[in-house]
């Protein structure tokens, strides 16, 4: 897809979020997380116990996973929040408890502290747009592309869930086509459902 179509894309999608209620936004967030907890506790607690699961720390207008970040700690998962090490290069994950304070970063994301970056086997990504076969268009800046690329490369066992509403979906009539370095998710996370389908 050329640049100035993904930027009008991008713009239109942001448009579309921001004119979702705050009670929604509260309603639908809860929706996303009770979809995710439940992947998760299907896939049974020796999943999850000891295991590194990559969030992120929401954006005024993002879906507000707190709440299934905190439950994945209850559960014994190692929480994982991104951080930029420099411009241009892949994130790096490190440790999250709950009581831990954050620092804000760049582009304004609220980061942890860089006590050690570590591995994730599963990544919960903030999804701006995606298509129906899980491809993801995010915010413009390439990171989550580069960083999923290489996370995969290490680790074929990686799963990828986007995190999105379901305004997120990008419209057929866009024409869209994802760019040969447009990282295509495991499937997407949304308040009604998975696209294309929960992973197995």
């Amino acid at each position: 897809m050329l640049k100035n179509n993904a930027d009008t894309l991008r713009m239109r999608l942001r448009d579309l979020r921001n004119a979702i209620p705050i009670d929604q936004r509260q309603r639908h967030s809860n929706l996303l997380c009770a979809q995710v907890r439940s992947w998760f506790s299907q896939r049974g607690e020796p999943t999850l116990r000891g295991r590194v699961v990559a969030g992120f720390w929401p954006l005024a207008d993002e879906p507000d996973i707190r709440p299934l970040l905190t439950w994945l700690h209850e559960q014994g998962a190692h929480v994982a929040l991104p951080a930029v090490s420099a411009p241009g290069v892949p994130l790096e994950f490190h440790r999250w408890l709950p009581s831990d304070s954050l620092s804000q970063g760049a582009f304004g994301v609220f980061e942890p502290a860089r006590t050690g970056p570590i591995a994730p086997d599963v990544v919960l990504v903030p999804t701006l747009g995606f298509s129906p076969q899980a491809e993801r268009l995010g915010y413009g800046g390439g990171y989550y592309d580069r960083t999923l690329a290489k996370l995969s490369e290490d680790n074929r066992y990686l799963v990828t869930l986007g995190i999105a509403w379901n305004e997120a979906r990008i419209p057929e009539d866009t024409g869209f086509q994802a760019a040969a370095h447009d990282f295509v998710l495991d499937a997407v996370a949304t308040p009604t459902g998975w696209v294309p389908k929960a992973p197995l």
